[in-house]
């Protein structure tokens, strides 16, 4: 559809990553695709065309601004995560999407010739990715696997490069940090704050809380309201099935006051720490 309209785009991480060996093998929940950001409008109103519908979404952008636009389909077991940017690289999405599709090639996969990362650009948004939530351990087995590929293959310079290109050498520090030559004399950047809260936000309600507390005087109080009393969307983001009726509402409203309770003390921590390490 895409290649139709004359549309760039390419697709990252899931069986593509098998196929290149920067990934072990793994059941993908949904596709992933990166689109040309000045062609996002046009991509999205052909998959509506198409039966496709968006996901309903958390209006709340402060929390964490938009990266990409999930849209689902009734006859279709998955859903396409349609990406304008991606988190960790902080250039302009415009500007940093001709960065990225000068280091994409081709491959033959389900039928089609399709567009994916080059082997560095592949390593670069699958340690991204994993940076996310380095504590857990299918995140830190990832980050393991990469950095062993990387030494292996001699990627360092090109990750390097790559990431300066993009504004993401702040986010992927903590994986180039382990693969630069310890003689290595580089000033690394402030990371945003956006990327801060991501890495930081461990427990159930600690984005939202992390975002309340950067957020102007001016818009605290709307931004305490909807974390208080969400909108029909937060639910139904997570699942698109949920039960909206008044009685379904009151049920989940419970069990996500239970979940950010239970975290509660190790929210406390995680902030206590953020305030300690002068962010």
């Amino acid at each position: 559809m895409a290649d139709s309209l004359g549309i760039r785009v390419f697709f990252i991480k899931g069986p593509a990553s098998v196929l290149q060996g920067l990934r072990q093998a793994k059941l993908s929940a949904d596709v992933d695709v990166f689109v040309d950001p000045a062609r996002l409008d046009e991509l999205l109103q052909a998959l509506r065309e198409r039966g496709w519908h968006d996901r309903p979404v958390d209006p709340d952008s402060r929390t964490f601004p938009k990266h990409s636009v999930t849209v689902h389909h009734s006859e279709w077991p998955c859903c396409i995560d349609v990406h304008f940017r991606f988190p960790g690289m902080e250039k302009p999405p415009r500007v940093c999407f001709e960065s990225l599709w000068v280091n994409t090639e081709t491959i033959a996969l389900a039928g089609q010739q399709m567009r994916i990362p080059a082997r560095e650009l592949g390593v670069l948004f699958l340690a991204l990715h994993a940076l996310r939530e380095p504590l857990l351990p299918a995140c830190r087995q990832e980050l393991d696997y990469l950095g062993e590929l990387a030494r292996r293959e001699g990627l360092s310079e090109g990750l390097l490069g790559l990431a300066g290109t993009t504004d993401a050498l702040a986010a992927v520090r903590p994986f180039l940090e382990d693969l630069l030559p310890k003689t290595t004399s580089f000033v690394w950047p402030e990371a945003s704050v956006e990327w801060r809260n991501r890495v930081a936000s461990h427990e159930p309600g600690s984005a939202r809380v992390l975002a309340i507390l950067h957020a102007t005087w001016r818009v605290k109080p709307r931004m305490l309201w909807g974390a208080l009393f969400p909108p029909p969307e937060v639910f139904l983001g997570t699942n698109i099935y949920a039960d909206m009726s008044m009685a379904g509402r009151l049920r989940q409203h419970r069990a996500r006051w239970a979940r950010f309770l239970r975290a509660m003390p190790r929210l406390v921590r995680d902030l206590r720490g953020l305030k300690s390490s002068g962010d």
